[in-house]
């Protein structure tokens, strides 16, 4: 989950906007294939999300999007910084649901919507959504996850309300704290999604630590 509110189920956030565009992982829905590009002589096999979680502060950890290349070192064609989890005590437990930050592993990239409609007090504007996680205690799932910032569904912001935090604006680094979702500024996740555009939407996220 990916603000610090409680988000609308996702079903019912997929009825109000009629599904996100989807990848290649959710191939009910139209797919978006992947560029080929060329570095040197070893030709590209596809983008993929990295997310590398900062053990000192989750809240300056980073994302990057990053070009696989068959038999060579992959490259890095955008990184951003970012955050997950809430920050709190619980902010680095993966199986702390609405709290932790993601479980490390591999997902699937599952839709990408440049203006989601998640709701009352939900996820809008540029997000891309990824599979649901169990984490390590093998028990808990977290699910509704997403790489998303804090905007309106068209993309714009709320208006500023002093002394108070608005989901829908990006406020402050406090802003980069979430219930568990990827989060990145704005202005990050627009140049994310033209540079998924131009070099092919990534079909996986993987997360370390």
């Amino acid at each position: 989950m990916g603000i610090r509110r409680r988000i609308a189920p996702l079903a019912a956030a997929l009825t109000l906007t009629g599904g996100l565009v989807a990848t290649q992982a959710a191939p009910a829905l139209a797919a978006q294939p992947a560029s080929q590009r060329t570095a040197g002589k070893a030709a590209a096999d596809g983008t993929y999300l990295y997310f590398d979680k900062n053990q000192s502060d989750p809240g300056k950890s980073a994302l990057s999007l990053m070009q696989s290349i068959p038999g060579a070192r992959d490259t890095v064609l955008a990184k951003y910084r970012a955050g997950s989890g809430d920050g709190g005590r619980n902010g680095k437990d993966e199986c702390a649901s609405s709290q932790g930050w993601l479980p490390n592993g591999t997902y699937q990239v599952l839709a990408h919507d440049a203006h989601y409609n998640g709701g009352d007090e939900g996820v809008n504007g540029k997000v891309i959504h990824v599979q649901d996680k169990v984490c390590e205690n093998g028990r808990t799932t977290r699910a509704e996850l997403f790489v998303h910032s804090e905007m309106w569904p068209e993309g714009s912001q709320a208006s500023a309300e002093p002394g108070k935090d608005n989901p829908y604006r990006w406020d402050s680094a406090d802003d980069y704290r979430s219930l568990g979702c990827i989060k990145l500024k704005p202005t990050d996740i627009g140049n994310l999604f033209d540079k998924a555009g131009e070099y092919g939407w990534p079909t996986k996220l993987k997360v370390v630590a």
